[in-house]
């Protein structure tokens, strides 16, 4: 079975689309004034303990400036603390207070519900396969930006013939709903 480009362009921008979407919808939602994935920084310091912020950037999938941020906000709601550790001031640890643990116990069932709501309505084998596919995407996207990026100096370092007047530069699909790159 072959695969005709128009299938791969249409899944990259149903997937671009998807994403896209996901973290549109995802940023819009506060819970008691902090955004969804301030909650996945207190669950994981409430279920795993103090933990260094690097750590949780790492684990979450998240920047160094996007863990500040979040982490700015829950210590000013009072839902977590941070503190520089002495042997090495350059770590900072986050904790969870009190009135982090309350409000995620008044909120525990946010997270379930995001989940349902995205996965709720497939069957096993549909959650299956999706999670086959996922796993598939993260491990193609290892050195991903290394090898796009040797591609085009690749490409940048060889002779580019001249366009003659007659021929078009590049060969543009008469018809289609998708943006290539």
């Amino acid at each position: 079975m072959s695969i005709e480009w128009s299938q791969l362009e249409e899944i990259d921008w149903l997937f671009r689309r998807m994403v896209r979407k996901f973290v549109k919808e995802r940023d819009k939602v506060t819970v008691e004034g902090i955004a969804l994935p301030g909650l996945l920084i207190l669950n994981k310091v409430m279920r795993d303990g103090e933990q260094k912020l690097g750590d949780l950037a790492e684990e979450l999938d998240l920047t160094s400036g996007a863990i500040t941020a979040l982490c700015d906000k829950l210590e000013k709601s009072g839902f977590a603390m941070r503190r520089r550790l002495e042997a090495d001031r350059r770590t900072v640890m986050l904790d969870i207070t009190n009135e982090g643990r309350d409000m995620l116990a008044r909120n525990r069932s946010v997270g379930l519900q995001c989940i349902k709501l995205l996965f709720g309505s497939f069957t096993a084998q549909e959650l299956e396969s999706q999670k086959a596919a996922f796993t598939r995407i993260t491990d193609n996207l290892e050195q991903y930006a290394d090898n796009i990026m040797k591609l085009a100096k690749q490409d940048a370092e060889q002779e580019q013939p001249q366009p003659s007047i007659n021929r078009p530069v590049r060969e543009v699909p008469t018809k289609s709903n998708f943006l290539s790159y």
